[in-house]
């Protein structure tokens, strides 16, 4: 099925489209040195952070790794601007999955200044090697995730109906266990009744709070066997989801839209499926050299 068209190609000027496919396409040289060199910063920034928050290490070389993460900060903002001057429409880029990945990456360690502890969250970087991978042989690995990704979306009101329904169930057997048991139990509140239910009802089973009575415990080993099959419904809606979607995946994922800077085009595509441009781009020549 190809994706739905407009009139008109989408013009741009040189410079503006070498920008794009070195920093959004991989098939080229230029484009696979850029991303290498990206992935490195990336996981030299995620392994910063990680050593600032080892406290030996921080007392040792704190100054260094504050500068470092400054650093990384200041190239990868630098990099997401150029990210939206190089898309036609760069507001659609920045609303985007990697827009928004992006944007987080820069965002703990500015938030720190004002709340010191939020440049550890700056580890969420590590997000950004997925885009990265399509450089190397991992295209199945990228596109199964891909699939993932639109499965779990494409499933969405299923599975938050189904959260809805865990919802009423562990407030119904909080309140129920909180008068079973009582305070002498530890059930000592309603949140702390479903606290317990939603561990035991989730099999992670910490220990903390335990029934003591007779039918308490009766109703404990009901929810730990229904837990089993309320676990395997997630898994079932969305192994639907990706069989149906398995049938139509015929993808070329490096294709990356001028406009919005979205990939994950179909092979036949002219047009994006994400904001609707042509994925045929119309250089036009640079006004400032004319």
């Amino acid at each position: 099925m190809r994706s739905r068209k407009k009139v008109s190609t989408v013009p741009t000027t040189p410079w503006r489209a070498s920008l794009h496919n070195l920093i959004f396409e991989a098939e080229t040289k230029a484009g696979k040195t850029f991303d290498i060199i990206l992935m490195i910063l990336i996981a030299l920034s995620v392994a910063t952070v990680m050593l600032d928050s080892v406290a030996a290490v921080r007392s040792e070389y704190g100054e260094l790794l504050h500068n470092l993460e400054w650093f990384f900060t200041i190239v990868f903002a630098i990099e997401y601007v150029l990210r939206l001057v190089a898309t036609l429409r760069p507001w659609r880029y920045a609303l985007s999955f990697f827009g928004l990945t992006d944007l987080l990456a820069i965002l703990p360690g500015l938030i720190s200044i004002l709340f010191p502890g939020f440049q550890y969250l700056l580890v969420i970087r590590v997000f950004r090697i997925i885009r990265i991978l399509r450089i190397f042989e991992f295209l199945d690995y990228l596109r199964e995730w891909t699939m993932l990704l639109k499965a779990l979306q494409a499933s969405q009101a299923r599975i938050m109906a189904f959260l809805f329904s865990i919802l009423i169930a562990v407030t119904f057997l909080g309140a129920l266990m909180y008068v079973v048991e009582g305070e002498e139990a530890g059930f000592t509140s309603i949140p702390r009744s479903i606290y317990w239910a939603i561990v035991t009802l989730s099999t992670v089973g910490y220990g903390d709070i335990a029934p003591q009575t007779g039918f308490g415990q009766f109703v404990a080993a009901i929810v730990m066997i229904l837990s089993y099959s309320m676990l395997a419904v997630p898994t079932g809606i969305v192994t639907v989801q990706l069989s149906a979607m398995q049938r139509r995946q015929d993808q070329k994922l490096t294709r990356a839209c001028h406009s919005c800077g979205q990939d994950g085009h179909d092979m036949d595509a002219d047009f994006c499926k994400y904001c609707g441009e042509s994925l045929e781009l119309q250089v036009i020549e640079d006004p400032l050299k004319t």
